[in-house]
């Protein structure tokens, strides 16, 4: 027991003198400010900027716009959009158009981000031309100088991370925890890391790479968050680290960011990996291997409480009050990390309230607690006899952006329900006689968030078939689409969406179908 307490106090007193060496170095970020205010006299590099688009229609149409507005030369950079079975209409946005080598990925399904990339790469992997490429994801949002700041942070690094600005207007309030950690995590963590030289991971939404240590290395391994990091510790591994550079700059809203964070366990087995090849003369990819072990608050404070109350109590291999210097600096560490942070102090607020999020996360991933839930999700599955239809379909918000969503409609003893699904989030309608009362419970309470559902029902062109069915599933289509040659009411079904959708005015079923019944006795 007493040589696990003094590995684990080690532990934790390197830990926090090297927390707080990162929170002095964070102090000056003289070297980043230099960068950015020469960037624009460095030699231009060709770069080939790649955009990964899976129905992103207006966030690409906006990204296209502010590539075509960039301070780079023109002739030094190529646009490369790959669309992977896009459903949106965003072909459309290529017609005619030079400035965008497309690459439309159709008819086989969606590939993913990481099979598609590849394939692209394969492509150019003989371009003798292109120096370096840009990765990102269709959902972002640049600065005019966005490439002239990647092509200086390229002279001295093989591989860049840039910082993620996430919009928060939107978010609930988890989220905002979530993001006030991650935006100390880069401005703090990260950046001071990279000041000292150190690695960071790879993140496949916005990262920069030179062309030849991809055709070293083959390819990119974008696949999830595990692989991006595993990635990254190869990158460290044949010394071409992936650096951060907070000059590397992005918007996404928050619509379209997921908050991702490598598994532990993805860790620690990467870890076990990687821990017998440190011992090569690449101070790096050790440290980076050793960085994969970082604990967290919750780890901290308890080893420290446990700790100081041993050796205050008992004999203990250094003094209590060594003990309680060490985690003074911790603490210290902590407050001077604070100051080049670039945190409102209500995200300070949120920010100290992160280490409850992660409690109750932790708790909610405990083995005990999965068994748990696991039978709680049996006992919600569908009884025998229920039938259910899924299907992917997309919301608007206010500003036209479309985000991908699912609808499940469930019928079950002669009763209708549907489950709408966003991400990690649902929402379950209670049940309804008719399949379309529910369909207006969904359409109601997504139009009060702000929200329209772009599918058939909601959509303008649409009328109701009264053909004295229950659940009412079929309608007309009255837009010209897909030709203004199809004359006639076009039949359809609630569900059935297509690229000419216009939002209806939200109403309720019976002044739907009165307004059906009127225009049917008028027609007579």
């Amino acid at each position: 027991m007493e040589l696990i307490l003094d590995i684990l106090y080690i532990y934790v007193a390197i830990y926090s003198l090297y927390f707080f060496a990162l929170a002095l170095r964070n102090l000056n970020d003289k070297p980043f400010k230099i960068e950015k205010r020469y960037s624009q006299y460095e030699e231009k590099d060709n770069i080939a900027v790649v955009i990964y688009a899976r129905n992103n229609k207006i966030t690409l149409e906006n990204l296209i716009k502010e590539l075509k507005m960039q301070d780079y030369p023109i002739n030094n950079f190529r646009v490369f959009v790959i669309l992977d079975n896009c459903s949106d209409g965003s072909e459309q946005l290529f017609v005619n158009e030079a400035f965008v080598n497309l690459i439309n990925i159709t008819g086989v399904g969606t590939v993913g981000k990481d099979q598609a990339v590849s394939m692209l790469i394969e492509r150019l992997s003989k371009d003798q031309t292109i120096d370096s490429y840009v990765f990102m994801d269709a959902d972002r949002s640049i600065p005019a100088n966005f490439l002239t700041t990647v092509n200086s942070a390229l002279v001295n690094n093989s591989a860049l991370s840039g910082e993620t600005l996430i919009l928060t207007d939107n978010l609930g309030p988890v989220d905002k925890i979530k993001a006030a950690y991650q935006k100390y995590h880069m401005n703090f963590m990260r950046k001071a890391r990279s000041l000292f030289g150190l690695a960071a991971s790879a993140d496949s939404g916005v990262f920069v790479i030179k062309k030849d240590i991809v055709d070293e290395t083959g390819s990119v391994d974008f696949k999830d968050i595990n692989t991006e990091l595993k990635y990254s510790m190869m990158l460290s591994k044949i010394k071409c680290p992936c650096t951060y550079n907070p000059n590397i700059q992005t918007y996404v809203d928050t619509a379209n960011y997921e908050f991702r964070k490598p598994r532990l366990s993805a860790r620690i087995e990467l870890f076990k990996n990687c821990f017998t090849q440190i011992w090569s003369k690449n101070f790096v990819f050790a440290e980076h291997t050793f960085s994969l072990l970082n604990p967290n608050i919750w780890m901290l404070l308890i080893i420290y409480a446990v700790v100081m109350k041993h050796s205050y109590r008992y004999y203990f291999f250094v003094d209590f009050k060594i003990v309680l210097f060490t985690f003074l600096i911790l603490v210290a560490g902590f407050g001077i990390s604070l100051i080049n942070s670039k945190l409102r102090f209500k995200e300070i607020v949120l920010l100290c309230l992160y280490p409850i999020y992660s409690l109750c996360h932790i708790i909610k991933n405990l083995p005990p607690v999965r068994v748990i839930r696991a039978k709680i999700a049996r006992r919600e599955e569908l009884p025998e006899g229920t039938e259910k239809l899924v299907i992917e379909a997309f919301v608007m918000n206010n500003a036209g952006r479309e985000l991908p969503c699912k609808l499940e409609f469930i019928s079950e003893s002669g009763l209708a329900k549907i489950k709408f699904m966003y991400k990690n989030k649902k929402f379950i309608t209670g049940r309804h006689l008719r399949m379309i009362d529910a369909l207006q419970e969904i359409r109601q309470k997504l139009y009060d968030y702000g929200f329209v559902l772009k599918i058939c029902s909601c959509c303008k062109y649409f009328t109701s078939n009264i053909d004295g069915s229950t659940n009412m599933l079929k309608g007309f289509c009255n837009s010209d689409y897909p030709s203004p040659s199809i004359n006639g009411k076009k039949p359809t079904l609630i569900w059935n969406s297509c690229t000419d959708f216009e939002p209806a005015r939200v109403t309720n079923l019976l002044e739907e179908m009165a307004d059906e019944q009127n225009s049917q006795a008028q027609s007579h």
